[in-house]
């Protein structure tokens, strides 16, 4: 077809790059969404990063009526959003409902006031489903948490509504090394995720209600 390796290189790259278009393509297609609120998105992001399938996790908002809400806005009640993350995973890797069976023990689902340290509305757990396959899936979990527990679960399954993702400030604050001041005076801001995760009593509390069953504990 070609005469030499020099007039057919334009076609094969032009062809390498038709291949990587298609495979980018393939596995936009294969990714699949789950979205979660289990207290500080700072943690459930760190948390759920770690997972072999998980391609991204964002901070963001969701569950209210306000549109294009801020941080601030949230965390000070009204708005009915909760502090949430979106998770996009390869469902030929990790299944939406081990990320369900995952979350369950990643968080106090027996607590309906907030997490951990963190109280109030926006700091309330809950799953967003998109269907009813996801939905039976999500309440399945929820009753093997509750019978494996032997107590009241009060994370509720929502229908999915619109996320909003929060600024760039609160992406991956647990591995970024911009300094913030905090109570314990300047540090990165991964150094103040591990020690605000520590004072807030998070993985001691998931080890004390889970025991060997505690996901993420000490993220």
């Amino acid at each position: 077809m070609f005469r030499n390796l020099k007039s057919a290189k334009p076609y094969l790259l032009a062809l390498a790059i038709l291949i990587g278009i298609g495979a980018e393509v393939g596995r936009a297609e294969a990714a699949e969404k789950l979205v979660v609120a289990g207290g500080c998105f700072w943690c459930v992001e760190a948390d759920f990063e770690k997972v072999p399938g998980v391609t991204k996790v964002v901070s963001g908002f969701t569950g209210g009526s306000v549109a294009n809400p801020t941080y601030k806005q949230v965390v000070a009640g009204g708005t009915g959003h909760l502090e949430a993350v979106e998770i996009t995973y390869n469902p030929s890797q990790v299944s939406f409902e081990q990320l369900v069976h995952l979350f369950f023990r990643s968080i106090d689902p027996t607590d309906a006031g907030g997490q951990f340290c963190d109280r109030g509305e926006s700091y309330t757990t809950a799953i967003f489903v998109s269907n009813t396959a996801e939905q039976q899936i999500a309440e399945a979990a929820k009753a093997q948490a509750m019978a494996t527990l032997g107590k009241q679960i009060v994370t509720p399954i929502r229908a999915k509504t619109r996320f909003y993702r929060a600024d760039s400030y609160h992406q991956d604050y647990y591995k970024q090394t911009k300094t913030v001041l905090t109570r314990f005076g300047p540090s990165s801001k991964a150094t103040a995720y591990k020690r605000y995760r520590k004072a807030c009593g998070r993985d001691a509390r998931v080890k004390a209600l889970w025991g060997s069953e505690s996901a993420f504990a000490g993220s």
